[in-house]
């Protein structure tokens, strides 16, 4: 009888035994599976870093295609932006370098020279085919040693990055080698288009319409381009943020976002703002996205052309 009883009582040891190690195995596979699915969703959330430390754009020279968040750190003491140039076919950075960039210059030597009318001119000495570049957004005016998020879509081919702030004595970034080539894969990068907490659209009619409230935080911003023409300066409009103080003299930002003006879009910008990113400019009925942490405050939105508050391309909200 007591053999018996050993016997059973042995076997349900084992019994027991075995449903634990089948509980914690099953327990392991789980922990395994919310690991993997944790990587995933770190993976999926994996940016495109862009660094500048001085004159130059630090990125990798390929990138997938589709929906790719930027993250432009400007580690450098002067203003930038990066924007997107879709050049035409057999066209990159060299030929911007031999061709566009020296027009530019020559044109902006003359317009401080106050020879306006003949800078102006100079423009007709522009290749033909530069009519047909088209610009595929990128960062907003970005603030020395901060750090911006743009989000947008692009379709495999060969692009080219720029900023063409100016630097003091009038010489735009781009002739001090703030030109990249980048090649986008037929690789999708497998990202979602994001969710935004506020929604702006921009055009020639009605200017800046921001629809939401904005609250402190870190806020994902999501810009409609209804439509997009070129302006008196050649570029079309476009999205800034920027944290305004309550001494912040408007109307000198506002003719500091004119780089036609002997006096805008050059170092030193102005002190009495902070500029945080953005969208660049965008062809008609494109959508992209911007992340800001924002404080509570008065801020605005600004495009970089002439006289944006004539054109209802320059307001100012604040944030809760």
């Amino acid at each position: 009888m007591k053999t018996l009883l050993k016997e059973i009582l042995t076997l349900i040891i084992i019994c027991c035994s075995f449903l634990i190690f089948q509980s914690c195995k099953k327990d392991k596979k789980q922990t395994h599976n919310t690991t993997q699915t944790k990587k995933e969703v770190i993976k999926k959330k994996k940016v495109i870093e862009i660094i500048t430390e001085s004159m130059d754009f630090q990125i990798s020279d390929t990138i997938p295609s589709g929906w790719n968040t930027f993250r432009y750190i400007n580690k450098s003491t002067q203003t930038h932006f990066f924007l997107i140039d879709k050049y035409p076919e057999g066209k990159n950075s060299e030929d911007a370098k031999e061709y566009v960039a020296p027009v530019f210059d020559k044109a902006m030597k003359l317009i401080n020279e106050g020879k306006t009318k003949e800078g102006f001119a100079e423009f007709a000495n522009l290749p033909e085919w530069f009519s047909e570049v088209i610009f595929l957004g990128g960062s907003g005016l970005l603030s020395p040693e901060s750090t911006g998020e743009t989000t947008l879509y692009l379709n495999p081919g060969n692009y080219m990055l720029e900023c063409y702030v100016k630097m003091s004595n009038g010489v735009f970034h781009t002739s001090m080698g703030m030109v990249k080539d980048v090649v986008v894969s037929d690789k999708d990068s497998g990202n979602s288009e994001p969710k935004a907490d506020a929604n702006i659209t921009i055009s020639s009619t009605d200017g800046i319409v921001l629809k939401d409230s904005v609250f402190a935080g870190k806020r994902t911003f999501s810009v409609h381009f209804k439509d997009q023409i070129v302006y008196e300066s050649f570029v079309g409009h476009d999205i800034n943020l920027v944290k305004l103080q309550s001494k912040t003299d408007l109307k000198n930002l506002e003719n500091w976002m004119n780089w036609a003006d002997p006096k805008g879009l050059i170092e030193p910008a102005p002190s009495d703002v902070s500029f945080l990113g953005g969208v660049n400019d965008m062809p008609t009925g494109n959508k992209a996205y911007f992340t800001a942490i924002v404080n509570k405050g008065i801020y605005g939105l600004i495009s970089e052309v002439p006289n944006p508050s004539e054109k209802n391309l320059f307001i100012t909200f604040e944030v809760y």
